[in-house]
């Protein structure tokens, strides 16, 4: 598990970054989204190469004896290696994780609990406002309904009113 061969998309990439004019693709640069993508696409690999390393190294310790030496050396450089990597990467990536999902899985839960309760809550708080913004239309109509039947001269002036404004500042024109 030689780490000595730079990874030539990422050496690109920062020779662009350096601005020595070596561009991290061929077609003229990548968008932010795609550099994003593909650093953290490394990241995942890199912490999956590493789990790997440690599985190996968990064998090497189970069964260790004199002869094997210098495979856990090696396998610990290794290691060292990739986790040097992996940190390297990762200062590229811009991802903020909240504390209460680090919290459910200090505390040995599932984080996508976090994500379900997160989209219950806004669902429900989806719901609550979506009423109360019935309850406002249903109370408006009434009212024009109420001022109509008192006042049906103005209630069609303001009709007037609205419509024109509503035409004017090429906002849609609700039904009155």
């Amino acid at each position: 598990m030689d780490n000595a061969a730079p990874n030539p998309s990422a050496a690109a990439a920062a020779a662009a970054a350096a601005g020595n004019g070596v561009q991290a693709s061929g077609a003229g640069g990548e968008r932010p989204e795609d550099a994003s993508k593909q650093n953290l696409a490394q990241v995942t690999s890199s912490i999956q190469k590493t789990l790997g390393l440690l599985h190996q190294l968990n064998l090497t310790v189970s069964s260790f004896n004199s002869a094997s030496q210098l495979p856990l050396l090696q396998r610990l450089n290794a290691l060292v290696a990739e986790l040097d990597t992996m940190q390297k990467l990762a200062e590229g990536c811009n991802i903020k994780v909240p504390m209460e999902v680090v919290n459910l899985i200090d505390d040995g839960k599932n984080p996508d609990e976090f994500t379900r309760d997160v989209l219950n809550s806004c669902i429900a708080k989806n719901q609550i406002t979506k009423g109360k913004t019935d309850a406002f239309k249903s109370l408006r109509k009434h009212l024009l309904e109420e001022l109509e039947q008192a006042f049906p001269e103005d209630v069609e002036q303001y009709r007037e009113i609205r419509a024109s404004s509503a035409a004017v500042s090429g906002n849609r024109i609700v039904a009155i």
